[in-house]
């Protein structure tokens, strides 16, 4: 009789965000076979692909979102790990390309030994037939999902779709998008079409995500080939798309909105907090118990905010530079929320400004608040927000841009106004025509460190491109590039030079490192730093 273990506890394996080279401690193993399989156990095996996963809400950050223009990290020296991938420095061995590879495979496994033994299982007065169906479905899903996350960044990868499989074969794009759809299309068979815990996969989460990946495979993915003769070019290769696969894309983005399970919040700014898990808007997310239960916590939360209203220290990560809310209309909504300038602090009444001379802006999305909308946050922010995958928003975007893409701009443009319309409030008004810098930019409005932007420059070909805009950055200019300097462009100004000369040394090291290798992040090593055979290495690393 195969025996098989899962984890005793879902939380036992987290770890905490400051030591990344930390490993989760190995749980205490419970014996689980197939023979006499009972609902709970198979149910146990299939959420333990959950915990790596929940490991992984703030790593995605750091690569996604460190790695373009628009945010720094300030995690650390600058020979730390995320101001690493802030520089466009990254090493092959980067910790957070380590733990996103190698926990997204853990959780593969994860769901690979759930698929073997739920499968082998009789249905029984233990094992009823719609929990064998269900936990074979989750595992399905969980799989799929975690091998889209991976071509994504890694490019190509090994296929394991056994627990005995020891391939280290890296299989072609298109071999690994295929088994992505085959894994997310059988599992619908088992999903409920809705779930109110957004926790659980569900046909519509399936839906979605089968969505965007058709979007993305519709945007023919560079291959290794590929990737090779541009790694030291400065100049985005160029753009083609699949007809036949932005056509899936549509065609699963309506599955969803005809399906008329989730919409748009009325009040973006109510969508973050913990008032609103499981809100209308949202489709899939990671849960989150927050630190001390989890063990991690939601950490994009922590990440953004981390020494809250001591402005003297730097934050794990950050917006660039200040212009960047500028991009905003003044009558969006989203504006002064994505990028957060003043906040009140409740322990003390006193209102902080998170600008010149003192720091730069908050990404504002995941700051805990008393208040939903309001200025006031609450100095204890919990990391217990559970993580938002996928949100109704991003249907309604993938939908526009495959139709865009597909030549139908004028059946895109309903799609864009749509968002607008719950951005702008009473200030709406609509676009009356739609470019590709309108498509892009209402990526970057709605979804702002929401860690899309990094898959979004490389899906368009414009990561190059966009990082070289930092040249027009307010903090690229000369007189911020050291402490005299500063001081010397400012006199009789008290200002937290040596911060801004690390924004102007980050900002000059992304517009002068990056190259076209930075359109894939490096096939890492093990998690205990062992080489894992995997060949080749992405170009340039």
């Amino acid at each position: 009789m195969k025996k098989i273990f899962i984890l005793l506890s879902l939380a036992c394996i987290l770890f905490a965000c400051k030591d990344k080279s930390d490993e989760p401690a190995a749980p205490a193993p419970v014996q689980i076979t197939s023979a006499n399989l009972t609902d709970a156990e198979a149910v146990s095996l299939s959420s333990a692909p959950l915990p790596w996963l929940q490991t992984l809400s703030s790593s995605y950050s750091f690569l996604l979102e460190s790695g373009t223009e628009s945010t720094i990290s300030f995690e650390g020296t600058d020979d730390k790990q995320g101001p690493e991938v802030s520089q466009f420095l990254t090493k092959y061995n980067n910790a957070y390309a380590v733990k996103v590879f190698n926990n997204l495979y853990s959780s593969i496994g994860a769901a690979n030994t759930a698929l073997e033994t739920i499968g082998a299982a009789q249905v029984s007065d233990k094992l009823t037939q719609a929990t064998k169906d269900l936990t074979i479905a989750r595992a399905k899903f969980i799989r799929g999902y975690g091998y889209f996350q991976l071509v994504q960044i890694f490019g190509e990868v090994p296929l394991i779709l056994s627990s005995t499989s020891t391939d280290k074969t890296r299989a072609s794009i298109n071999d690994v998008y295929t088994q992505i759809v085959k894994d997310l299309t059988e599992s619908k068979t088992g999903l409920p079409v809705f779930d109110s815990n957004k926790s659980n996969p569900s046909q519509g989460a399936a839906n979605t995500i089968l969505a965007k990946v058709y979007l993305t495979w519709g945007q023919n993915p560079l291959t290794q080939d590929q990737i090779t003769a541009i790694a030291t070019s400065t100049t985005d290769p160029v753009h083609t798309v699949d007809n036949a696969k932005l056509n899936l894309a549509v065609a699963y983005a309506d599955s969803v909105i005809l399906g008329a399970k989730y919409s748009l919040l009325t009040n973006f700014n109510g969508i973050f907090g913990t008032s609103q898990e499981n809100g209308k808007e949202q489709i899939f997310t990671i849960h989150h118990d927050g630190d001390g239960i989890d063990k991690q916590g939601n950490h994009q939360t922590h990440c953004a905010f981390t020494f809250k209203f001591d402005l003297s220290k730097d934050n794990h990560i950050g917006p660039a530079d200040p212009t960047l809310i500028n991009r905003f209309d003044n009558n969006d909504l989203r504006k002064n929320y994505s990028y957060t300038t003043q906040l009140v602090n409740p322990l003390n009444d006193s209102l902080y400004n998170f600008a010149w001379p003192n720091t730069t802006q908050r990404y504002g999305k995941f700051i805990h608040r008393a208040a939903v909308g309001g200025i006031i946050a609450d100095d204890a922010q919990p990391n217990d927000i559970d993580h938002i995958d996928f949100r109704y928003a991003e249907v309604l975007l993938i939908k526009a841009e495959a139709l865009f893409f597909l030549n139908r701009t004028s059946d895109a443009l309903p799609l864009i106004n749509q968002i607008r319309q719950r951005a702008f409030g009473s200030n709406y008004v609509p676009l009356t025509s739609l470019t590709a810098n309108d498509l892009y930019n209402e990526w970057d409005y709605e979804f702002t460190y929401e860690q899309k932007h990094w898959t979004n420059l490389v899906r368009w070909r414009t990561l190059i491109s966009s990082v070289k805009t930092v040249q027009n950055f307010e903090y690229f200019k000369d007189k911020y590039a050291t402490v005299d300097a500063i001081a010397a462009a400012f006199p009789g100004v008290t200002v937290n030079a040596a911060f801004f000369a690390k924004i102007y040394k980050h900002l000059h090291a992304k517009f002068n490192n990056v190259n076209g290798k930075f359109y894939r992040f490096p096939i890492p090593p093990g998690s205990s730093g062992q080489d894992l055979g995997i060949v080749p290495q992405n170009p340039g690393y």
